[in-house]
């Protein structure tokens, strides 16, 4: 029962403690002042990305769909492996039945 009472007694002082807040004096310009240099503030943050407005982006996106659009029908028009053997002939890596080292070399 001590402790309830304890404990009862801290509220009561901590309710009592409210009571001698006293009014705090703010100058009537102080909410003016505060908005305007928040807001001067968060204007010179935008300055970043500024330039790259909703046009800017619409175009950009529609030119990325051209170029989609224009890679597909390139890789549709080419096969699998004539890419393969333009690549082979660039780069010199035919191989020949005569030049293979997987041919039998002992021959009954």
């Amino acid at each position: 029962m001590k402790s309830n009472k304890h404990i009862q007694d801290q509220v009561h002082s901590v309710l009592n403690s409210a009571d001698t807040i006293n009014d705090v004096k703010v100058s009537p310009f102080f909410k003016d002042k505060t908005l305007n240099v928040l807001f001067s503030e968060k204007e010179m943050r935008q300055s970043g990305w500024s330039w790259f407005t909703p046009k800017l982006q619409l175009a950009t996106l529609l030119c990325f769909i051209v170029l989609n659009i224009v890679a597909l029908t390139q890789i549709n028009n080419l096969s699998y492996d004539d890419n393969i053997s333009e690549f082979a002939d660039l780069h010199d890596l035919n191989t020949s039945e005569d030049n293979s080292l997987l041919t039998d070399t002992y021959e009954d």
